[in-house]
């Protein structure tokens, strides 16, 4: 795995990074108090320290004469800080799913207490960016070009040129413990305790979590798993050569489906698109699915297809977070969830 690959990602691959967003995101592509109250203590504390300096997965530094108070990040970065005890002032990408409550990528923040300054792809609200005063503006990268996710292309410049810092944590090509590692290294530079007991603690929890995951998959390699996502149109089997997630489950030894590089190339490398009649033309004893609320969840398909293939006849379907939390409070279920699927699963393919 070379982590300096050059793989050139289409607009559409690096919506579906991780798997898929699902048809309304593709669509997008196509067409060009609280557990951790600990948060504002730490965020006081940063605006008298300094001077502070990060740097970032694109290898450029990030630099200020005090820590950054006014952070600004992608919703599921600003869940992971939340974890660490670092409250952002605004956050961008899925928030508020269309009832209003938290979605899934936005973890345990409590979504009311931040300025969301877009929802959707594409959605960046400058205006009020500007009034949040922001010292540091924090997102994933899912390409090797330095691409912040979520950060519109039209508009990133403008956005870039407000002043804030910027920082991008890479979450392609390779596993996921670089940038679980490299998010706690960046709450920690903004005030985080990172020597915790409870970060210690769950750091041990999610490497407990790892052996389990190996033992399992050692103990039944013939069981295979495949990732996919649902739109309502097409099925996305994702490869496992980039996601974060299936390059470190692959790692500790589970057997994935992985679909061949030239099916994989309309995805960018990501995904094959396969159409419903199609679902069924890999074998699979577990399916992950894309827990996403822009993917279609599995108690929502209707094609016969799918309620045809073994692993949901068996009931051998789990969830699977394509845009993980960065934080090891999160990440420690989604191992914990494959390790317990692979111990109850039986052969049905």
């Amino acid at each position: 795995m070379s982590h300096a690959r050059a793989t050139h990602l289409t607009r559409r691959g690096i919506l579906a990074a991780g798997g898929a967003l699902g048809l309304g995101a593709v669509l997008a592509a196509c067409g060009d108090e609280d557990k951790n109250s600990g948060g504002a203590d730490a965020t006081a504390s940063a605006q008298e320290s300094g001077p502070w300096s990060y740097q970032d997965d694109r290898g450029e530094t990030a630099k200020a004469d005090r820590i950054p108070a006014n952070i600004v990040a992608f919703v599921g970065v600003g869940a992971a800080l939340y974890d660490y005890g670092i409250q952002v002032k605004g956050v961008f990408g899925p928030t508020k799913t269309a009832d209003g409550k938290a979605d899934v990528q936005a973890g345990d923040m409590d979504i009311s207490k931040v300025e969301v300054l877009g929802n959707e792809w594409g959605q960046f609200n400058i205006e009020k960016y500007v009034s949040l005063s922001p010292d540091l503006l924090v997102s994933t990268m899912f390409d090797d070009q330095g691409t912040l996710w979520y950060v519109p292309d039209e508009s990133k410049d403008k956005i870039l040129a407000v002043g804030a810092q910027s920082v991008g944590i890479s979450v392609y090509d390779r596993q996921l413990t670089e940038p679980l590692q490299r998010t706690l290294e960046l709450a920690g530079s903004l005030g985080a305790d990172v020597t915790s007991a409870e970060i210690t603690e769950a750091k041990k929890r999610f490497e407990d979590a790892s052996a389990r995951l190996r033992a399992a998959a050692k103990a039944k390699p013939d069981l295979t798993v495949m990732a996919g996502s649902a739109s309502q149109d097409i099925f996305y089997v994702s490869g496992t050569n980039l996601s974060v997630d299936l390059e470190y489950f692959k790692a500790l030894g589970v057997n994935f489906v992985e679909p061949p590089e030239d099916a994989k190339a309309e995805g960018g490398g990501w995904f094959e698109s396969l159409s419903w009649e199609n679902v069924d033309k890999y074998d699979a004893d577990i399916i992950m699915m894309d827990d996403r609320t822009s993917a279609i969840q599995p108690a929502d398909i209707t094609e016969g297809t799918w309620k045809k293939l073994p692993a949901v006849k068996a009931g051998q379907v789990i969830a699977r977070s394509a845009e993980p939390i960065l934080s090891y409070d999160k990440c420690t279920p989604l191992v914990e969830n494959l390790a317990e699927a692979l111990e109850n699963a039986k052969k049905v393919s």
